[in-house]
Parts: structure tokens; C-alpha cells; sequence
């Protein structure tokens, strides 16, 4: 039988949507790329500042439905930063104490933000470690492990009820090609993903889902050989996307192709998309930027017109130490100048 306070929790998440307006999809157009569109949803408008405000409702809501949060129960997530964030914000809202495992590179500007909200942040050296930890922290602590790479495919209503895919398609029917050519999405847990590719196929779109992955991911290669028992020896740096290991979340038969996207052109990407948009994305807005000017190069080359859909996930504000600070791209990334330069063609 639902208590008071889930119904209370349940009540509180349900009118904290309602509070929040749909996010904007904004369009644009290049001059190298005569009679194609493109698009970005602007997803850091969420009150917590990223697309993953959107996964934290679901799973919060998933959580609530099954029984598994109760009132005063802590909630403990393993995230790069913008799920733990966005988590920390509901967290909050329900008045639950909210712990985020997380790797120690995690940048800054996102720790500020989790503990603003009233998080823990506890830190791990290996990014492999996130699973364990945040598991052993559930069971001594009798509080819930929210997984997202576990429950983000499932915790989200991928038919409709507003989700990502409902809204972009809503937002593009007075568009002059309403119907996308292709969305592009990079993949986290794979919840988005899935939800874009699951949503596309049950309403019969002509549209095609391409997913960018990132260096030293391993969605790629599952995604060609269906090995779930591929391994990385390290985590990705671009915060938010790409996995050390294949996620349950992460369905490969909704998505039409993946292309793995080198760091330094997510970076060059993304500075590029700053410039065209007069403010800075996060550097997995850069992954999926690549991957949408791959797909437009090849429409040009074959003569096709049409629109491009992708996300811009999060704000650039949050690194201003990392992906916007030149010397730490020099250390960690490398040289970007190979990727500037095919963006920027003398």
C-alpha cells in the first residue's frame, strides 16, 4: 500500500514538471551545408542544468513506484557528474541525504553543484570502481542504488508522456523538413538512446538514429560484435558519455550506426559549436556536433536536403577548468589543431 509521504514524493516530482516549460530546439544553418538544417535541443535549461534532469525524474519516480525509496531513504548513484547533479536536485526536493560515487577527475563546477544541492561527493581513483562502491555504500548504509545504467532504458515511458524523443518530433512538425534525416546521440548509461531509437521505430519515423561514442569506450565495438563482455582499462573524458563496459541500458538493436569520435575533434567540435552559437556547450554537445557534420558531409555528397537533430546536453560553464582551459587540454586530450583544421579548411 502507497504511505503518505510516497504519494507526498510522488505528488512533489509530478508538480515540479509542470513547473518546467519544454526545452527550446534551436536551428541553424552553415554555409558549407546548402538545404540542410540543423538542430540542437538545448537540454541545459533543465532546473539542474543538463538532459540528465530528465533521467533523474524517471528513475526517482521508477524508484518510488517499486517500492524501493521510502522516506528517509539515501539515495547513492555512480556518475560522472550531471546524473549525480540532477539526482541531488530531486534529492533535495524530497528532503532524502544524497551521496554521488564518482571519479576524482570529475570536473569541478559539477562537485559544486552536487554539494549546492546537498550532496555527498565520495570519490573513486579508477572509474571501474563505481559499480562496486556504490553498491557496498547501499548495503551499509540501507539506502538505494539508483543505477541509471541499469534502469535508465526502463524507468522512462519510451512511447510518449513528453519524453526527449516525443518533444523533439513535437517541436519539428512546422519545420521545413519536419521529419529528421537523422538524430544523433552519444550514449551514457544508453537510456537516451534507446528511448530515441525505441520511439522512432514505434511511430514509423523515416528517420535514422546515429550514436557517437567516445575513445576508450567500448558501445562501439559492442555495437558491431554483441561481446557484453567487453573491457576498457580506463574511463572516457568526456564527462557523461562512453562506458568502460557494455550497460544493460544500452540497447544496440534500436540504434542504425555508430561512429567513435576521437577526443580532440569532440573538443575542436565543441569550439567550433561555441562560435556558432555565441555561448559554450559541454564537450559531449562537441561529440555530438562531429557526428552531425559527419552525416551532413555525406547528404552533401549525395545530393540529399533535409534536417539534423541533435542534443545539447549540458553548459559549458561547468568546465571552465577542463575542456575550455587550453593547457589541460594539452595534457589530458592532446593536440587539437589536426581537428581544428578539418573544421576550419583553408
Amino acid at each position: 500500500m502507497q504511505t503518505p509521504w510516497v504519494r507526498h514524493a510522488i505528488n512533489e516530482i509530478n508538480a515540479d514538471f509542470q513547473r518546467s516549460a519544454d526545452t527550446h530546439l534551436i536551428r541553424f544553418a552553415l554555409e558549407d551545408f546548402p538545404g540542410i538544417r540543423f538542430y540542437l535541443k538545448d537540454e541545459s535549461t533543465h532546473p539542474s542544468g543538463s538532459l540528465k534532469h530528465r533521467l533523474a525524474r524517471s528513475l526517482f519516480l521508477y524508484g518510488l513506484a517499486n517500492g524501493w525509496i521510502r522516506d528517509n531513504t539515501p539515495i547513492i548513484e555512480a556518475s560522472s557528474g550531471s546524473t549525480a547533479v540532477s539526482e541531488a536536485y530531486f534529492a533535495r526536493l524530497l528532503g532524502l541525504p544524497f551521496i554521488a560515487v564518482m571519479p576524482a577527475s570529475t570536473a569541478k563546477r559539477k562537485i559544486e553543484m552536487i554539494r549546492f544541492y546537498g550532496g555527498e561527493c565520495h570519490f573513486v581513483a579508477d572509474p571501474c570502481q563505481l559499480y562496486s562502491e556504490s553498491e557496498r555504500l547501499a548495503r551499509e548504509l540501507n539506502g538505494h542504488f539508483m543505477d541509471q545504467f541499469t534502469y535508465a532504458e526502463r524507468a522512462t515511458d519510451w512511447r510518449g508522456n513528453n519524453n526527449i524523443a516525443e518533444s523533439i518530433f513535437r517541436q519539428m512538425a512546422h519545420e521545413p523538413f519536419p521529419v529528421p534525416h537523422t538524430v544523433v546521440m552519444s550514449a551514457g548509461t544508453g537510456g537516451t538512446s534507446a528511448t530515441l531509437g525505441r520511439y522512432i521505430r514505434y511511430q514509423g519515423h523515416d528517420t535514422r538514429l546515429l550514436v557517437v561514442d567516445p575513445q576508450h569506450s567500448v558501445f562501439f565495438d559492442f555495437w558491431h560484435s554483441r561481446d557484453s563482455a567487453l573491457r576498457s582499462d580506463r574511463g572516457s573524458m568526456i564527462e557523461g558519455i562512453g562506458r568502460p563496459r557494455v550497460e544493460p541500458s544500452f540497447l544496440p538493436d534500436v540504434i542504425d550506426e555508430m561512429i567513435k569520435v576521437p577526443d580532440g575533434a569532440t573538443v575542436a567540435a565543441m569550439l567550433h559549436l561555441e562560435k556558432i552559437l555565441g555561448r559554450r556547450p559541454g564537450a559531449s554537445t562537441g561529440t555530438n556536433f562531429w557526428g552531425m557534420l559527419q552525416v551532413a558531409k555525406r547528404m552533401r555528397e549525395n545530393g540529399e536536403q533535409g534536417s539534423l537533430v541533435t542534443l545539447l546536453c549540458d553548459s559549458g560553464e561547468r568546465y571552465p577548468d577542463t575542456y575550455y582551459n587550453p593547457e589541460w587540454v594539452a595534457q589530458h586530450i592532446g593536440d587539437i589543431q589536426p581537428w581544428l583544421r578539418e573544421l576550419y579548411p583553408k
